[in-house]
């Protein structure tokens, strides 16, 4: 059974008098340890997708399964807990608390987790030896390149070891170089067992995935 069943998924918003149909009807199947790639033209429904994958926007109709669960059939509290455990997400724009210091940002998911504040420190420091920040540990945002920001926002990511990583756009803001260093550290991370489900506009980021899905008007187009 694959990792990631996405079952006639369909998302439908209302604007006005109009119904705005994002998604129409889409089946996906990832399995595990797979770099995908979504591809397609601002409205083609590509991050209304991934925020439907990330059980942060119920569909309209359709079934989103991972490792077997039925993740919109889980009541609210549940489903936060199930992100909290299975995912990682990565954000063209960062997100990162511009008070805190890299290894700051990165504990801030474990917020909610059992463990000693040491331990907490212990697995953010890893995270970001482990996107080639350990030495930066205690720098500002303010104090980091683009890139360098983008790397805490991985390491972020990572650091509760979730099972899938979805990454909206993650080159976006950065120079052609920066995008092509942080696209082999995604290669890298699923070269060592993670999977990466990522949003893209740019063709170029297709050529460190195992494969590209793309989307038209809310459509999988078939290759």
């Amino acid at each position: 059974m694959a990792l990631i069943e996405i079952k006639n998924v369909k998302k439908q918003y209302s604007s006005g008098d109009d119904v705005v149909e994002a998604l129409r009807g889409v089946d996906i199947n990832i399995e595990s340890g797979e770099f995908i790639t979504i591809m397609g033209q601002s409205g083609s429904g590509k991050s209304t997708l991934l925020s439907v994958l990330g059980g942060m926007n119920h569909p309209t109709s359709g079934e989103v399964n991972m490792a077997g669960v039925d993740i919109y059939k889980l009541p609210g509290e549940k489903l936060a807990d199930f992100r909290a455990q299975n995912l990682g997400f990565v954000f063209q724009s960062f997100h990162l608390i511009q008070y805190l210091t890299a290894i700051e940002n990165v504990m801030l998911p474990l917020a909610i987790v059992k463990m000693s504040t040491k331990a907490k420190a212990a697995s953010a420091r890893q995270a970001l030896e482990r996107v080639g920040l350990g030495n930066k540990l205690d720098r500002l945002p303010n104090q980091l390149s683009g890139g360098e920001q983008e790397r805490v926002a991985i390491a972020r990511a990572i650091v509760n070891n979730p099972h899938i990583l979805l990454a909206d756009e993650p080159t976006g803001n950065l120079d052609s170089k920066t995008s092509e260093e942080v696209m082999a550290l995604f290669r890298e991370l699923n070269d060592a067992g993670q999977t990466v489900v990522m949003v893209t506009h740019n063709p170029d980021n297709g050529k460190y995935s195992d494969r590209t899905i793309n989307l038209k008007d809310g459509r999988v187009m078939v290759q």
